[in-house]
């Protein structure tokens, strides 16, 4: 496997959320209130910008993702 140019690390909150770092935001030119895709394959995982597609899979699933709009993400996300 090939060396990557540059390695970002996060953290994981309490509730296993994660900021993108900016060298990957930059990358993937990420704006705010982008969607992003994580392709999972054989224990390895890809970040990438969301496609329509994936997108419109998420919409299906919003209503399940209630759980993510608790005070508790309010108070983890205040500074980020």
């Amino acid at each position: 496997m090939n060396e990557p140019e540059t390695t970002a690390v996060s953290r994981l909150t309490k509730k296993y959320q994660a900021t993108i770092p900016a060298p990957v935001r930059e990358a993937l030119q990420l704006r705010q209130g982008d969607a992003i895709a994580f392709d999972v394959q054989e224990g390895c995982v890809t970040v990438r910008r969301a496609e329509p597609l994936d997108r419109e899979f998420a919409r299906a699933l919003e209503d399940t993702l209630e759980e993510w709009l608790s005070p508790e993400d309010e108070e983890d996300y205040r500074g980020l």
